[in-house]
């Protein structure tokens, strides 16, 4: 007999899940090339979606990528031939306004992770990819998730999107996963 965590965990998924029924995939393929030719990526979000930025630069480093969080200490500065990826879920932070425009000032390209493609970030950016997701934005609408609340569900589906993005690049550079594996720290 399923228990309550069993369902709400088959709710959750099935929730993340038919996000992806939406996402454009020549958007990401476009974001895969974007990382690909950049000679650096410096990644940016703010609180959770923040955490999901970071996960995925240490993925894009396990992949041999010079990929950094904004705000470590040791992230170089960008410049020409780099990008700076940032999220902005419920279309506009004032943080991610700001670096967009010091990376574009730099001579960096520009992309935004968003569920609101007409927001002001998405505009202000070189590229953005929609990732149609509940954020904060829309999580007292009619409809609105009760199973992943506030941005859950786009911080979810950003983490799922991020492996698939990441196993995507794999293979097209012809990486192995004990590739992968041989850039993980030691240091635990």
């Amino acid at each position: 007999m399923p228990s309550e965590i069993f369902d709400k965990a088959q709710r959750a998924c099935a929730e993340l899940s038919a996000i992806f029924e939406h996402v454009d995939e020549t958007g990401v393929e476009a974001v895969i090339a974007e990382i690909r030719r950049a000679r650096r990526i410096a990644l940016y979000g703010v609180g959770r979606e923040g955490l999901m930025m970071k996960a995925l630069a240490m993925r894009l480093y396990h992949l041999g990528l010079d990929a950094h969080p904004v705000g470590d200490m040791t992230t170089p500065p960008v410049g020409p031939g780099d990008l700076l990826l940032t999220s902005a879920g419920p279309g506009c932070f004032s943080t991610v306004m700001a670096l967009l425009g010091v990376a574009r000032e730099a001579g960096a390209r520009t992309g935004v992770l968003t569920a609101q493609p007409a927001g002001k970030a998405a505009r202000e950016a070189d590229f953005f990819l929609c990732l149609p997701a509940q954020t904060m934005a829309d999580d007292m609408a009619a409809g609105a998730s009760r199973i992943l609340p506030m941005g859950s569900a786009y911080e979810g589906a950003m983490y799922i999107l991020f492996e698939i993005l990441v196993q995507m690049l794999r293979e097209r550079a012809g990486a192995s996963m004990e590739e992968l594996r041989g850039r993980h720290t030691n240091l635990e």
